[in-house]
């Protein structure tokens, strides 16, 4: 299976926040987030594993309330049921992993 990324459909998951759900498979789903600068991801928990990797600009993640300040390469996790959030300090571009695939994503 193949998905190419201008395939993928944009989704304005909240102010600032772009998301493109661009492959899933049994057990894993990969996102993209466009993140405008200012932009907030309020604190929130799911039952999925989240891990994201910086493609590009700045963003300050809290992770069961311990604040990172990632750049471009930087990777981060957030187990199941953790409560996480973010601030964008730079407009960003984010790929996220989910497992299982989360179902308020699929397109």
């Amino acid at each position: 299976m193949m998905y190419r990324n201008a395939d993928a459909k944009p989704v304005q998951a909240l102010l600032g926040i772009v998301r493109r759900t661009l492959i899933e498979g049994k057990s894993m789903m990969i996102c993209e987030f466009t993140l405008e600068k200012g932009a907030q991801i309020p604190t929130h928990a799911h039952p999925q594993e989240q891990v994201g990797y910086l493609v590009s600009g700045k963003i300050r993640v809290i992770v069961d309330g311990k604040g990172f300040e990632l750049n471009p390469g930087d990777c981060y996790c957030a187990l199941p049921n953790v409560p996480h959030s973010a601030e964008i300090l730079e407009r960003s571009i984010v790929v996220d992993t989910f497992s299982p695939p989360r179902e308020d994503y699929r397109v």
